[in-house]
């Protein structure tokens, strides 16, 4: 399976993302991602530039040429180690180095990453100046960020925030349309809890009509995309929609957002996934690293219940390969 051109499409596939998603959106996920929409743009789980710099986490960046296009999502605080990390990022072979603005996690905290930087704006402008350096136009830098946090009132806040790291050179934001509370809700109720504000967001490019700006929160279908694209933003990121439900979004996002031609249904993406399932129990990799991804496959159809059920009980067994599909496959056949 070819990629498509990596710096050229990353702007346009930039309509509609899958956001990055730690412990959820690694290589083996990207891959049957892209196996169902060619033209999404992928982004990695969030990488901490330290782990990168100092760690010699470089196989943290593995990913396959047929995941482009996509992006490399980092974490940090440091102008000059986010600077290293990016020129590593680049070097790897992605086109966009996104800077996490949004994860209001502890651990996240803990190392001044993530959504406690919108507390700093000026920071955030000399992190993305000193990336943006290190890259020399190989790759695009691009930050996600929220509408603010904690007490912040996200409408003095956010037009602030994007003024202050848009003059640093930075002209592309996601913006996730909730506060993070910083403390006293887990990541999951940040997720859920805070409510949404569309209309600032919308707001905002109105506000900024020369930034490209994609919005992310709460959308979970192509409907809701088209309605957002349809308001002026330039894109539209989905997160655990699209994880847990890929074959309901990602094989009519090429149709729908991009007028191309649709992507691979659920069963056909089964099929296409068999060699790459080869390959990686070949190289000594397990079974189920590949298809805990694969679970919310057929979600909403006769027999997902015996798809999850067989994929779950079989797939983490030593020796297990691409029987436990076969069989996961004949239950959907045997509901159907």
């Amino acid at each position: 399976m070819a990629g498509i051109d990596k710096k050229h499409d990353v702007l346009d596939a930039s309509r509609l993302s899958v956001a990055p998603m730690m412990d959820w959106t690694d290589r083996h996920c990207r891959y049957l991602h892209r196996l169902m929409s060619r033209r999404t743009l992928l982004y990695t789980e969030m990488v901490t530039a330290p782990a990168l710099v100092r760690g010699n986490a470089l196989h943290l960046l593995a990913h396959d040429l047929a995941e482009h296009p996509v992006a490399l999502q980092l974490g940090g605080s440091d102008p000059q180690e986010l600077a290293q990390a990016a020129r590593i990022g680049a070097g790897a072979g992605y086109a966009e180095i996104n800077l996490n603005v949004g994860c209001p996690s502890d651990r996240v905290q803990s190392g001044c990453f993530g959504a406690v930087l919108m507390r700093d704006p000026a920071l955030v402008a000399a992190c993305v100046a000193a990336m943006q350096d290190a890259l020399g136009g190989r790759a695009d830098v691009t930050v996600k960020c929220r509408i603010g946090v904690d007490d912040q009132i996200p409408t003095e806040v956010l037009p602030a925030f994007l003024e202050t790291v848009a003059a640093a050179g930075v002209t592309r934001f996601i913006i996730h349309a909730r506060k993070a509370w910083l403390q006293g809700l887990s990541p999951k109720d940040n997720r859920e809890i805070p409510p949404l504000d569309y209309p600032l967001v919308i707001a905002m490019k109105h506000t900024f009509p020369h930034l490209h700006l994609s919005i992310n929160g709460g959308i979970t279908t192509l409907d809701q995309a088209q309605a957002m694209l349809a308001e002026g933003l330039d894109g539209v990121m989905i997160g655990r929609a699209a994880y847990h439900t890929p074959g309901e979004i990602l094989p009519r996002a090429d149709q729908v957002i991009f007028g191309a031609a649709p992507g691979l249904d659920p069963f056909a993406t089964v099929e296409a996934m068999r060699p790459y399932i080869a390959a990686h129990l070949a190289g000594g990799g397990r079974l189920h690293q590949v298809t805990r991804h694969m679970l919310g496959l057929f979600a909403g159809r006769a027999g997902a219940r015996g798809w999850r059920r067989v994929i779950s009980e079989r797939a983490s067994r030593d020796g297990a390969g691409l029987e436990v599909l076969d069989a996961a496959l004949q239950s959907l056949q045997v509901a159907a």
